[in-house]
């Protein structure tokens, strides 16, 4: 009987010998990673170029359509930075909602300085001013025009004051601090014109809601105004789309340049916008500075701030994405070639 032949051992498979790992070659054909992001940003530079030489060559119709856009991001955001310039007048709000403390009339001088000085400490207190008994007669003789009828009384009837600037216009905390101040010594009676503070409170408020509600119209005009731009810009290039899905281009890749163009639109809106927002404000600080200057204040209006200038075309930018998303997503199934 032969002994059989035994196979020889490879050097792999020889005992102690370490396995050799086996490297899988990638196949030929495939792209790695660096290839397919050039190609990656290739794709989007050349879809960015495309819609800006679209534009470009219909401007008048791209300027209309930015300038439409413009005018209705810049009016919510006008009325928001008039009421930011309105509330800039803080100190006006919170002296129309003072709280007038008269004292006793036996309140002295220092007693009147030591009671401004403790309520100027409190935390919900903004201002405290302390006016005297002969300064109250003198300032309501000056202002009354009845000084001579009041130099022939025997003695000054006008009681010492104080008068507390709130740091906040809250009817609720105003009352608190009107109830706690009535309580010091000395105070005979405390004053506070809460019928002037709710109307004040229901302007501003009302002025935010219209802000809020004016913004929401205009965002959905924007959407419908964008999203219109684009549908007429799909129709044009139905016959290219077809072609282009025909031979296996994916949704992205069709959809790419209408989103661009839609961005570029909005970007065109924000610019245009942030211009009108600056020269009609300074348009209109010119009336506002004779205005003040006639009540003896120097106020005027602020311009476009440099972060509300950038959220402005941000936001214009994200939604004219948006709008054309929106657009190109609806009519997307009717491009399939036929």
């Amino acid at each position: 009987m032969s002994a059989s032949k035994m196979p020889t051992p490879q050097p792999a498979e020889r005992v102690g010998a370490a396995p050799r790992n086996k490297v899988v070659d990638r196949p030929a054909d495939e792209p790695d990673f660096r290839t397919l992001f050039h190609a990656w940003l290739e794709s989007h530079r050349a879809s960015l170029v495309d819609s800006l030489q679209r534009l470009a060559r219909q401007p008048i119709g791209s300027f209309f359509t930015c300038l439409v856009m413009a005018v209705a991001l810049s009016l919510p955001m006008g009325l928001s930075l008039l009421l930011d310039n309105v509330e800039r007048l803080g100190g006006s709000w919170q002296r129309a909602a003072q709280i007038s403390l008269f004292l006793e009339m036996s309140a002295g001088e220092r007693d009147g300085q030591a009671l401004r000085e403790q309520i100027a400490a409190m935390d919900d207190v903004a201002e405290a001013e302390w006016i005297s008994r002969e300064q109250a007669l003198e300032e309501f003789q000056q202002l009354s025009g009845l000084g001579q009828a009041l130099k022939e009384l025997p003695e000054n009837p006008l009681p010492g004051v104080v008068l507390v600037t709130p740091k906040e216009v809250d009817k609720a905390k105003l009352e608190a601090l009107r109830q706690r101040l009535a309580e010091l010594p000395r105070v005979e009676q405390a004053q506070l014109d809460l019928v002037w503070v709710e109307r004040l409170t229901a302007i501003l408020k009302l002025g935010d809601r219209f802000v809020f509600g004016l913004s929401l119209l205009l965002i959905l005009a924007l959407l419908l105004v964008i999203g219109n731009t684009i549908r007429l810009h799909i129709e044009n290039r139905r016959a290219e789309i077809e072609v282009i899905k025909l031979v296996g281009g994916t949704d992205g890749y069709v959809r790419r340049p209408f989103l661009y163009m839609g961005a570029l639109y909005g970007f065109g809106a924000g610019v245009f916008a942030w211009l009108l927002l600056a020269f009609g404000l300074d348009w209109l600080n010119h009336a506002v500075v004779r205005l003040s200057g006639l009540y003896g204040s120097d106020f005027a209006l602020g311009g476009v701030p440099s972060s509300d200038g950038l959220s402005l075309l941000l936001g214009a930018v994200l939604l004219g994405y948006i709008g054309a998303w929106l657009a190109v997503a609806r009519h997307l199934n009717e491009l399939a070639p036929r």
